[in-house]
């Protein structure tokens, strides 16, 4: 059947009413939809409850903080590695709570390793990603870290079967050498593309006993199938609308492999006379699906999200997204029976 589910982001800033939301949205969805309800992620509750302080705040024996631009490693746990960790005890509380009595798989959305290491500072330095030595330490830090948060998921919803999704919108910058460094008068070194797999792998590999699946969500640029499929992940995540012609054989190749794709639809258009066009989100998926000649059968493994929201969107737009995804799915499942 095929799936739905959301990135992560959520806005507002009541995580239990939040994580309500999804669960229930999610919970109970049509004939030939598989919902997965994911762990939601406040970014409107300050850089505690963003991308890189809900991900550095589950680093295992790697301090961190809030420094000038950012977080940052730290000699020593401080405050505000306490008030990440409050927050993050907070999120799994409302996560039992909203889960209970839960079936089924729960998606829990974290930034990968290259992403979290273009983004968080040395102690004195630049970037992470700048540092091999650093960059090493922080995967298996991550993985650990992950692997007990996962573990922590099962024991507060047994009846969840989790599904991590690592978000690396920065992968294809990192392996191409473009990210600037922190004068930003030149570029951060390159990572080689069989670095930036063996990274992920230490990732895949590390929470697998903790992990039904593992997916690997590389963003707008297909370029990160290769080291994604490499690192063992099950799964690549896409941006939809950035896949050309060529982009489209290459994730065929990946779907031909055994991956499976999850991907990431276009906003909603809508008009004063059609109303939101539904069919236009799932025809990006399975238009080309067909065009690069996979069979319809195979668009059943398929998982779709929702754009993450944009800073502007209020808790009833994301809510509306979700519901937009889940007709989506619809469509494309029947499409997989046709």
């Amino acid at each position: 059947m095929t799936g739905v589910t959301g990135p992560g982001p959520w806005p507002g800033d009541d995580v239990l009413e939040a994580q309500t939301v999804v669960v229930g949205d999610l919970a109970d969805t049509p004939d030939g939809v598989t919902g997965m309800p994911f762990a939601v992620r406040l970014p409107q509750r300050g850089p505690w409850g963003g991308p890189t302080g809900t991900a550095a705040v589950l680093l295992a024996d790697l301090p961190t903080e809030l420094g000038p631009h950012g977080w940052k490693l730290a000699d020593r746990p401080g405050g505000d590695l306490a008030r990440a960790q409050a927050m993050r005890r907070e999120d799994l509380d409302a996560l039992a709570v909203a889960a209970h009595g839960y079936t089924g798989p729960l998606v829990v959305p974290v930034t990968g390793p290259l992403t979290l290491a273009a983004r968080l500072y040395l102690a004195r330095g630049d970037r992470v990603l700048a540092d091999r030595g650093a960059l090493d330490e922080l995967a298996w830090s991550l993985a650990a870290g992950v692997a007990e948060h996962l573990a922590d998921v099962r024991r507060l919803a047994p009846g969840a079967e989790p599904v991590l999704l690592l978000h690396e919108p920065l992968l294809a910058q990192a392996v191409a050498g473009v990210l600037p460094s922190f004068s930003g008068y030149s570029a951060l070194r390159a990572v080689p593309a069989p670095v930036a797999t063996e990274l992920l792998g230490v990732v895949v590999r590390g929470v697998r006993p903790g992990a039904a699946q593992v997916v690997v969500h590389g963003g707008a640029a297909w370029t990160t199938l290769r080291p994604i499929v490499g690192s063992g992940a099950d799964g690549v995540g896409l941006a939809l609308t950035a896949l050309d012609e060529r982009a489209w054989e290459a994730v065929a190749g990946a779907v031909e492999d055994g991956a499976s794709l999850w991907g990431e639809l276009p906003p909603l258009t809508s008009s004063q006379c059609a109303g939101p066009d539904l069919r236009a989100q799932a025809d990006a998926l399975t238009v080309p699906w067909r065009r690069v000649g996979l069979p319809a059968a195979a668009l059943g493994r398929v998982t779709l999200l929702p754009p993450p929201p944009d800073r502007s969107a209020t808790p009833d737009h994301a809510r509306a997204a979700l519901a937009a995804a889940v007709r989506a799915a619809e469509l494309v499942a029947e499409r997989a029976e046709g």
